[in-house]
Formats: structure tokens, C-alpha cells, sequence
């Protein structure tokens, strides 16, 4: 992924105001994040719990998506599978996003949803450049290019949803 500013990243939301987009908190860091080693960018709202944001490019432009999940958290025993990386995941790793559709189907309400590593570092578990908690992925027998293609592909597929 290329390295993108501010303004691009605001510019980018398509399930919400543009009032909203000025407002929500963009991360500090983008000039020390692994802009190569990113699919797409995706951060928690340190101000509000319950919010993440996802940009990445999509048919050549660049698309931000507001996100919301649940605060509550399952059990530590519990393992979760992330819809995007395949990543599993011990207690609350893995979180139900969910994201108001774009235009007039969100503005009725309508929304989509799709498991995911709750820190949205899925481009770094794909990679092994971050371990889950639980220490290690499963061994997969496809090759990193292929996962990370298959995860891109995935991602498209939920993009897509919020077109439809």
C-alpha cells in the first residue's frame, strides 16, 4: 500500500458525513507505519471502544470504512477466526465488524458485517510480521503471496457488500 495523509484518508470514508470523517481520530504515525508490508489501513478509536476504521484502494481510488463492534469480549478459552487473514485468535482477537452501508441503503440503517482481528493488523499476521497471541498460525499450504492475495480477495468481497 502507498503512504497516504491525512487529508486522503478523510477524504476516503464512504459510510459516513463528511462531518464525521473531519471529526474521527486518524492515527499520529502514518509516517513510521510498514506502508509495504499494509493491504490496507486499519485502526481502533483510542476515544471511542466500540469504533475502527479500514482504508484501502479499490478499483483505483481509495475507500475508508467506519466500523463498530461490540465492547464485550468473549472468554479467554474461547478461539475466533478472522473472515480476512484466517488468524485465529484467543478471547477477544477476533470481533463481528460491522459497517453501515454506503448511500441511501445506510442512511435507512442497513449494514454489513464480517469477522476480523480486532486490532486489523491482518496484512501483518499474513506476513509473520506479528504473531497472534495464541503464538503461532496455522500452517497453511499456500504460499504467502497466495494468502496475502486471498486476503486482499476477501477484503474486496466485504467492500463489495457495502456497494450492493
Amino acid at each position: 500500500m502507498k503512504a497516504l495523509t491525512e487529508p486522503e484518508i478523510r477524504n476516503s470514508f464512504i459510510n459516513c458525513s463528511k462531518g464525521e470523517a473531519k471529526r474521527l481520530a486518524v492515527p499520529r504515525d502514518l509516517d513510521h507505519l510498514p506502508w509495504d508490508d499494509l493491504d490496507f489501513l486499519g485502526w481502533r478509536d483510542p476515544g471511542a471502544p466500540d469504533r475502527s476504521y479500514l482504508v484501502t484502494e479499490r478499483d483505483g481510488r481509495l475507500v475508508g470504512v467506519t466500523l463498530r463492534f461490540p465492547s464485550s469480549q468473549r472468554g479467554f478459552l474461547h478461539r475466533s477466526m478472522c473472515s480476512l487473514c484466517l488468524t485465529t485468535h484467543r478471547g477477544g482477537g477476533v470481533s463481528l465488524m460491522t459497517a453501515r452501508k454506503a448511500g441511501p441503503a445506510g442512511r435507512e440503517g442497513n449494514s454489513v458485517g464480517l469477522y476480523m482481528c480486532t486490532d486489523l493488523d491482518c496484512s501483518l499476521y499474513v506476513r509473520g510480521k506479528k504473531l497472534p497471541d495464541s503464538g503461532a498460525r496455522f500452517e497453511e499450504s499456500l504460499t504467502p503471496a497466495e494468502q496475502i492475495a486471498r486476503t486482499e480477495g476477501n477484503l474486496k468481497a466485504f467492500l463489495d457488500k457495502l456497494y450492493a
